[in-house]
């Protein structure tokens, strides 16, 4: 009793004949039938030891029998694979980049009409505030587009296809109105171009190797001179690099702001053109932007310093008199 038979009795073996129990080598004798002298069970001559086989499993009837694993299927595991190809897509649009399209001339020939655009968002989430000769995308002020026609599909299934992908960030959306420009002075600067230019920043005179030439006689001004306009704190002055065929902040002047962009209205940087690829490349600051005197700090800086260093000097000079 209490011994776990492990070979199972023949039909016609009747109980007790020839039957063995499990032993224990230590209660197995040399002189055991079917026992060498170290106690271990024969073989009959020739034949060969079993091959190990897979572990067996013990169920709950005392029953063993191999491990089987089942493979899920990959029908089944695609809808959770795009489900978090989707989700990580939405967290990438939300807080890191965004693809724009160019719909004007305006940003030529820095940019194509149908370039798409990569756009920094991350940055700005971390108090990053938008620089001279950065391109950015903005979100319209208020009247700087007017009436955009819409450019969704009239398929609706095509038009389903759109606004999935473009909620996700795979494509621009057909309905946003969002625009486009080059940076040129932020808040507290003072900016101006007169007659043909050049335009001025603070006083210093920009060359700008970006500006698309498509009209020498009209200069860096384009069409529209104006200023000298000091920038409001917090807000920025934009033009495109198409002087003569951008709606930019010069034609904006009548509007609340004085034709500046809320800080707050920009998406984020665009940083690369994507597609096509023919046209790829990277947007930098041009060294345009890193003149010295250019920032409006410079002006002040240096009366700042002389007070700093004068009033140590009036120290010395009335402590002396008072020594005297």
């Amino acid at each position: 009793m209490g011994d776990l038979v492990i070979g199972a009795r023949g039909a016609d073996e009747p109980e007790g004949s020839g039957g063995r129990t499990a032993q224990s080598t230590e209660s197995a004798g040399p002189g055991d039938p079917g026992e060498d002298g170290h106690g271990r069970d024969h073989l009959a001559d020739g034949a060969e030891p079993p091959a190990a086989g897979p572990e067996p499993l013990a169920d709950d009837e005392g029953s063993r029998r191999p491990v089987e694993r089942k493979q899920r299927s990959f029908w089944k595991e695609l809808p959770i694979l795009i489900g978090i190809a989707l989700v990580l897509a939405l967290v990438i649009k939300t807080f890191f980049v965004q693809a724009f399209s160019i719909p004007s001339e305006s940003m030529q020939n820095t940019l194509q009409v149908g370039d798409r655009v990569l756009v920094d968002k991350l940055t700005p989430w971390f108090g990053a505030k938008p620089d001279r000769g950065e391109v950015v995308v903005f979100h319209d002020p208020g009247g700087w587009l007017g009436e955009v026609p819409s450019q969704e599909s009239s398929n609706p299934v095509v038009r389903g296809i759109q606004d999935v992908l473009s909620f996700i960030g795979l494509m621009p959306s057909a309905n946003e109105k969002d625009l486009i420009k080059r940076v040129v002075a932020v808040g507290g600067d003072t900016i101006e171009c007169q007659g043909n230019g050049p335009l001025k920043v603070n006083g210093v005179a920009l060359n700008e190797p970006y500006v698309f030439d498509s009209n020498p006689e009209l200069g860096a001004c384009g069409n529209k001179p104006f200023g000298p306009v000091k920038v409001p704190s917090g807000r920025l002055w934009v033009m495109g690099d198409h002087r003569d065929d951008s709606l930019d902040s010069r034609y904006h002047m009548d509007q609340p702001g004085g034709g500046s962009v809320p800080v707050d209205n920009v998406v984020g940087r665009a940083f690369v053109v994507a597609w096509p690829l023919n046209h790829w490349s990277t947007l930098p600051v041009p060294s345009t932007f890193g003149q010295k005197g250019l920032s409006a700090a410079g002006a002040v800086a240096p009366p700042a310093l002389a007070v700093a260093g004068a009033l140590p000097a009036a120290w010395w000079l009335r402590r002396r008199r008072e020594q005297v």
